[in-house]
């Protein structure tokens, strides 16, 4: 059963209101792929009375009061991307296309869904119950941050969305005890994976830079932004605060990782995997044609690229699910009606990170001072595919199923990183997993680039191609390299584009169809570089491409069919 979404089914489950309400910037998907399915699931498991509302107008009452007020909190997400990645390309042009809003216009998210969704709530409920952030937009905004479509530096969005608390990351464990606590009448304090703010700053706590210091001074910025990033790996993490203006924000340490039996209990929940009906009659969903028939192998990366917000909030630790939770839910895959025999996608954030991960982090946490595959995968690492050659051959045997893809992008370096089953993956990849193309990220092939982008050095690549290509011969398979490149991330020059522009003629023998021009993306190590134009392992300067029309030049460089993505058009890729 759905959850509710109108006032009617509220009156057919006999409920005088809902405990919580959540209220989300994309159509309402019973999925296990959306944030707010997977929340409102977890507390409806509980036994706590969740409806959903799903892009409010923001501009009447009639969609925000359709339920009533929450016995218990409103529970806010932008969606399953921040609304302003949603909303503009990284040209800052309006997207006119969503594909996770009925009938694929763009034209029910609005900007900074977040804090129009708490300050819609506030306008029509005076004095409320507790409002809770959460989802990615809010996680990645829960300090002070870069912000690249006003160019400034704004506060954490606890303050502008006047908000009561918010729950970063994935969240279950924060949630559950939120409502608990309100349940019981309790306060919100202390409750790890959480920020909150207050008139004071909490004992023990390390301090950030504050906000006036960090928006006024770049080198503020960067340090405060190097603690940030430094504290949050559930094993080691301190709790810290930053003053704003008089205030403080208290951001305190992460909630522990799931265990792998609570993460298979998540994903057993019974999500129906359907558009609810309230929003399906208002057009397609054309994410439905991915995630309907797709399977999350695992959570977090410890690829860390430097332009990419996973790491810092799915978090650097791998969480994989059971090869038996997996096969479960691919058998309630296979037994929906509509269900073609076709499993699209098989992975999470990187798909050869399933069953992957260094043994150290669970007790002693990531490392402070060295990255898992960069500049080259770690001896404390040991990859080994062997759990994702199981599963895939055991998907297979499935009743039903005539092909399973693994559609998400794969790290090329974790493979080679595998001396002993590596070889064997990739050979299971392309016989059997690989719709015509295996998409790779290289990202760049200029070594300084690399650097900053935190990605591994192009020689791994060309190793991979030939590897790649040695096992199309073997398997009499004719299947293809698919890469992923940006232009204009900080520290790339079109000089740089050129020379990559060389390398993918030389080495690659190809013309590269997806290039992006990079977009800062909050939170992020590359989004501090856009804005300060530091490096920051060396203090030193770098060279950042803030005008338009050169960042489009640079993209030209590559791919003479860039000018499409200046009109808007979205290109859809995986962070790997």
């Amino acid at each position: 059963m759905l959850l509710p979404t109108t006032s009617e089914e509220i009156s057919k489950l006999s409920w005088d209101r809902p405990d919580v309400i959540l209220v989300t910037g994309d159509a309402y998907i019973d999925s296990p792929h959306i944030g707010v399915a997977v929340i409102g699931r977890v507390l409806a498991d509980a036994g706590y009375r969740v409806g959903i509302i799903a892009q409010p107008d923001t501009e009447r009452d009639i969609d925000i009061q359709r339920l009533g007020e929450p016995r218990l909190f409103w529970g806010i997400t932008g969606g399953c991307m921040d609304s302003m990645v949603a909303n503009y390309t990284a040209l800052k042009k309006r997207r006119r296309e969503d594909d996770l809003t009925p009938g694929g216009r763009n034209n029910r998210r609005p900007d900074r869904a977040v804090i129009a969704y708490a300050n819609l709530i506030r306008r029509y409920f005076k004095n409320t119950r507790p409002i809770v952030l959460g989802g990615v937009e809010a996680s990645m905004r829960r300090i002070a941050h870069y912000d690249y479509w006003s160019d400034t530096i704004r506060r954490a969005i606890l303050f502008d969305a006047r908000a009561d608390v918010l729950a970063y990351g994935m969240a279950e464990r924060s949630v559950l005890e939120i409502a608990q606590r309100l349940a019981q009448g309790k306060d919100l304090k202390n409750i790890r994976g959480t920020c909150v703010i207050e008139n004071d700053p909490p004992r023990g706590y390390l301090e950030l830079p504050s906000y006036e210091k960090a928006a006024a001074d770049p080198k503020a910025f960067v340090k405060m932004f190097k603690i940030f990033a430094g504290e949050n790996d559930p094993v080691t993490a301190q709790g810290f605060y930053q003053e704003h203006r008089g205030r403080f924000l208290v951001h305190h340490p992460p909630q522990p990782h799931l265990t792998g039996d609570e993460l298979d209990a998540v994903y057993n929940l019974e999500f129906s995997r359907r558009v609810h009906p309230f929003y399906e009659k208002k057009g397609k969903v054309r994410a439905m044609d991915t995630i309907s028939y797709s399977l999350t192998t695992h959570r977090g990366c410890f690829g860390e690229c430097r332009f990419c917000s996973i790491a810092l909030h799915e978090g650097r630790t791998i969480l994989s699910r059971s090869e038996e939770s997996i096969l479960a839910e691919a058998r309630k895959i296979a037994a929906l009606t509509d269900f073609k025999g076709y499993i699209v996608d098989v992975g999470g954030a990187t798909a050869n990170m399933y069953g992957i991960d260094c043994s150290r982090k669970l007790s002693r946490g990531a490392c402070p001072d060295k990255r898992c595959l960069y500049p080259r995968a770690c001896s404390s690492l040991k990859p080994d595919h062997t759990r994702q050659i199981r599963l895939l051959e055991a998907l297979r045997r499935i009743p039903g199923v005539k092909k399973v893809f693994v559609a998400s992008g794969i790290r090329h370096d974790l493979v080679l990183a595998d001396k002993k089953n590596g070889l064997p993956y990739l050979r299971e990849l392309v016989r059997h997993h690989t719709s015509g193309h295996l998409k790779i990220a290289p990202e760049h092939a200029v070594s300084s680039t690399l650097k900053l982008m935190g990605k591994p050095v192009p020689e791994a690549l060309i190793d991979f191609k030939h590897l790649f290509e040695k096992v199309n011969t073997e398997t009499k398979q004719k299947q293809f390299l698919t890469y992923y490149f940006i232009a204009a991330h900080p520290g790339c020059t079109e000089n740089d584009m050129r020379e990559l522009k060389s390398f993918i003629s030389r080495e690659l023998k190809t013309t590269p169809q997806q290039v992006q021009i990079y977009t800062p993306l909050p939170s992020t190590f590359s989004a501090l570089m856009y804005w300060t134009g530091i490096d920051p392992e060396t203090g030193r300067k770098i060279y950042v491409e803030k005008d338009p029309l050169k960042k489009q030049k640079q993209k030209e460089l590559v791919t003479p069919e860039s000018r499409r993505s200046a009109t808007g058009k979205r290109y859809k890729r995986k962070k790997v």
